[in-house]
């Protein structure tokens, strides 16, 4: 089965449009998707590409943007959703340890829900929590392990991984080598991906 690699980042706006539906787009076009967060904060801060802040009509752009695809998806979020998230950096240290042992996935899309449907921040509880829960993981444990050195190294790394593809923003699709950035770039990843390349 063809594979692709979705980069992405609890934090990223569009994000959540891809999270919810790359399952069902990858699962109708016969690609395998593989699940890699990273610390989009980080790249954007080294690349001096801070795209919204203290860009007002950009922002709000952003959101309406984001209620006209959600529409069109048929997803509902209450937007505007809580943001910048403090804890980004903690929310996507979860998702690693969530990719190493298997359910990151889960969280993500429950962390998403949480975030974009009940207005709860990623990365802090209630969200934490519930999104540790949803995906059949103890907080307690969860959280600890998150934030070991070994998943910080491993967050660490990924996040340098997607700068040497040339990764920039998230949602991401690396494909054979090649790079898809955005929510409205997911079917040409997954027609690149049909194709091999």
């Amino acid at each position: 089965m063809p594979e692709l690699d979705f980069w992405y980042s609890i934090g990223s706006t569009y994000s959540y449009l891809t999270v919810m539906r790359i399952t069902d787009a990858a699962a109708q076009a016969g690609v395998s998707v593989r699940w890699r967060p990273f610390n989009v904060r980080h790249v954007m801060t080294v690349q001096n590409n801070v795209p919204f802040k203290d860009k007002p009509e950009k922002t709000a752009y952003m959101w309406r943007d984001i209620e006209r695809r959600a529409q069109h998806y048929g997803f509902h979020p209450r937007l505007p959703a809580p943001y910048p998230l403090p804890d980004l950096v903690l929310a996507n240290q979860v998702a690693a340890l969530g990719a190493a042992e298997g359910w990151s996935q889960a969280y993500t899309q429950a962390a998403y829900r949480c975030w974009f449907e009940a207005g709860q921040p990623a990365g802090e509880d209630p969200n934490l929590t519930a999104s540790l829960e949803a995906s059949g993981q103890d907080p307690a444990r969860a959280i600890a392990a998150a934030q070991s050195e070994p998943v910080i190294r491993a967050l660490s790394e990924a996040t340098e991984e997607a700068m040497a593809l040339g990764i920039f923003g998230a949602p991401s699709f690396a494909v054979s080598g090649e790079i898809f950035w955005g929510d409205d770039r997911l079917e040409d990843a997954l027609l690149w991906a049909q194709g091999g390349g």
